[in-house]
């Protein structure tokens, strides 16, 4: 059903009068008879009663003219919500990150959420290899991810630098040095992330290559287990800076440099090259751009 022969049978029964219907539509008499006339057909039912002498409205015409009035309601409501989407007071925001880039959102999100107070934010934890066609197929709007996709379809622009680093409890035997050498961790216990990385993969080939055995002995499925673990001595572990920067300012965990193994790790934000952007993801863009 059209909704502009609502809006005319509204006006209609509203001013008691197909003349001043007429005038108020800006419309001819005529055409505004043979909206209604359309709108009974589509209906199969009178609506206004035409034997009285003053305009009245059948039963089904006052069934008709409730629903109108919704209706003209909810145009409003929808042209409200749409000056709010153009505006960014409104709107709903979905960025897809893995568990360690979704540190980095901490700050931006903050300021994102003290400039546009009423959208509303999800993050959802994804895994980085079906990050990009979650993006191509419209699940996400936004992303982050650590490695460059590579696909035309995608726009990946880098917005912070982070690096690997080599973590020990304060009670480890390493934990007064400052610098060590691969062939030093060789009889360490590494607690490892289960979960599939470049940057595993980077470390992985470093020790295959200085002939270094690596001794993944406790794989954990999440970084807060890895930082407990090594907190408690039970191990050492290469994680991103970013997700140990406060357990290594509080004296909770040490950084020890490994002059073989310096592994920058880039953060890239990353969204659809062809699809247009809601007022939201647009407004995040521009947060982002003005903290990076």
């Amino acid at each position: 059903m059209e909704l502009h022969p609502l809006r005319v049978f509204l006006t209609v029964a509203t001013e008691r009068s197909f003349s001043r219907a007429a005038e108020k539509l800006l419309r001819t008499q005529p055409a505004i008879s043979l909206a209604i006339q359309r709108l009974e057909g589509e209906m199969g039912e009178k609506l206004i009663d035409r034997s009285a002498k003053d305009l009245l409205l059948t039963d089904a015409g006052q069934i008709v003219l409730d629903y109108a009035r919704r209706f003209e309601h909810l145009q409003g409501d929808l042209e409200n919500a749409m000056a709010e989407l153009r505006d960014k007071s409104s709107g709903r925001l979905s960025i897809g990150a893995n568990e360690s880039s979704t540190l980095y959102l901490l700050d931006h999100i903050e300021r994102y959420r003290a400039k546009f107070p009423k959208i509303k934010v999800q993050v959802r934890r994804s895994q980085s290899s079906k990050i990009p066609s979650q993006l191509v197929d419209g699940e996400l709007e936004l992303a982050l991810l650590t490695y460059d996709p590579e696909d035309e379809r995608l726009i990946s622009q880098v917005i912070y630098t982070d690096h690997l680093s080599f973590i020990v409890s304060p009670l480890h035997k390493l934990a007064k040095r400052d610098h060590v050498t691969i062939k030093e961790l060789g009889g360490e216990t590494f607690v490892a992330h289960n979960v599939v990385s470049p940057y595993r993969g980077v470390v992985i080939r470093e020790f295959q290559r200085h002939k270094v055995p690596l001794n993944m002995d406790v794989e954990m499925p999440t970084i807060e287990s890895i930082r407990k673990m090594v907190e408690r001595n039970e191990g050492v572990a290469f994680l991103p800076r970013m997700c140990v920067e406060q357990e290594i300012r509080h004296g909770l965990l040490k950084e020890i440099k490994v002059k073989q193994l310096v592994v920058e790790r880039k953060i890239r934000l990353v969204y659809p090259a062809r699809r247009a952007l809601s007022h939201a993801a647009q407004a995040f863009l521009e947060v982002v751009g003005a903290g990076s």
